[in-house]
């Protein structure tokens, strides 16, 4: 367990971040919203347990998407909500990473490399999808973005979960990927990086990269990093699907550091866990106050940004349909192969999470509850029986 909160953290040391660097509206919404999340602040349900018969009272919690007490429960409906989308199939996670020589950009424009990593990943797989002598179809995918790494450095990449396999819509058929193989690293990531590259050079070209303000700057970055090698990471996620959403529903609404990592606060300075991947060991580290602040709201991303987006049969606009024949062709295929029909989970589109319905008693769990009182806002403390 954390002995010590983000918002006591941003408590304690907030004021001289502040001092030292000012606030962006989008940080300063964050911050507020970590520091009253679950106070009386945000207002409170007043709940009675007729098991136990005791009141309690549960604050209300901000649900910003940088806020470390949020996360689980959006984690949880995501996963709710993504339930009737999995396919029976394979899965593989790719990871799409930004060369550190672009991350004084991405500080000047966020939102512009942010969606340029975003474009430069789905065209790339998309294009190797369509490949008469791959997959030779429609790829779906679900990406989500994170910009950090385990020290709350700047790392940008991008998490991709796609089906193992590519749908033709002319022939009506799922043309199914190796179990170990989807497409070649090494050329993925070559491809990767020109569309990215050619992306930036024509942001800049019309106006978008204006903070870039050095004559030749882009040019010379631009030639830097094509001659780089750029990461790109492809693993087979075997097993049910359900375990394939259990884990992406880990990345999804995961943020640059849970509560859970924080070890104290003294002096001047935080104290967190980090695990060094070169040998697998969970460390410490130790750094200022202003530091950790610093480090924690670069990863704020711009205000309306979405970080989870879906592609291809997964996007918003075909998913119903074109899940719907791909789940018909492979009902066929796996009948054909004398596996049986797959079952389809389906989710009422008009039921809400359990954990929007019930509320626990604190005292004893029981579900037997009922609402007294709700207040959206605080103005008086509930007076206990």
């Amino acid at each position: 367990m954390s002995s010590l909160s983000m918002a006591e953290v941003l408590s304690q040391f907030g004021n001289a971040y502040a001092d030292q660097y000012p606030y962006r509206p989008e940080q300063q919404q964050v911050v507020t919203c970590i520091r009253q999340c679950r106070t009386p602040a945000l207002g409170y349900t007043q709940i009675y347990c007729n098991e136990c018969k005791k009141e309690t009272i549960q604050y209300h919690s901000c649900r910003n998407r940088h806020c470390p007490k949020c996360q689980r429960q959006a984690s949880l409906e995501w996963r709710e909500k993504r339930q009737r989308d999995l396919l029976p199939v394979s899965y593989f996670h790719l990871v799409f990473t930004l060369p550190h020589t672009l991350n004084g950009w991405v500080r000047l424009h966020p939102r512009e490399l942010y969606r340029s990593l975003f474009h430069a990943a789905w065209k790339t797989l998309k294009q190797f999808a369509k490949n008469p002598k791959g997959l030779d179809g429609e790829l779906g995918a679900t990406v989500v973005l994170h910009t950090w790494g385990q020290k709350l450095d700047q790392h940008v990449h991008l998490h991709v979960l796609v089906p193992a396999g590519a749908w033709s819509k002319e022939k009506k058929q799922w043309h199914p990927a190796r179990s170990t193989y989807l497409f070649p690293v090494k050329a993925l990531s070559r491809k990767f990086r020109g569309v990215m590259v050619s992306s930036l050079r024509e942001s800049y070209q019309r106006g978008e990269l204006s903070c870039i303000t050095r004559k030749n700057e882009v040019n010379e970055i631009l030639n830097i990093v094509m001659q780089e090698k750029w990461n790109v990471y492809t693993k087979a996620c075997h097993g049910k699907p359900e375990r394939v959403l259990d884990y992406l529903s880990r990345y999804t609404y995961r943020i640059a550091i849970s509560e859970s990592r924080i070890i104290d606060a003294n002096g001047d300075g935080v104290r967190f866990r980090w695990k060094d991947y070169r040998d697998g060991k969970q460390k410490l580290l130790r750094l200022s106050g202003v530091e950790f602040i610093r480090r924690f709201l670069q990863h704020v991303l711009p205000k309306g940004f979405m970080r989870i987006r879906h592609y291809g049969f997964l996007s918003n606009r075909y998913r119903r349909s074109k899940l719907a024949d791909i789940n018909e062709a492979l009902n066929v295929s796996l009948k054909n192969e004398g596996q049986g029909k797959v079952t389809i989970v389906k989710e009422p589109s008009d039921m809400l999470p359990e954990s929007r319905q019930i509320w626990f008693c604190c005292h004893c769990r029981s579900k037997d509850t009922y609402i007294v009182r709700q207040v959206d806002r605080f103005r008086e403390y509930p007076r206990m029986k």
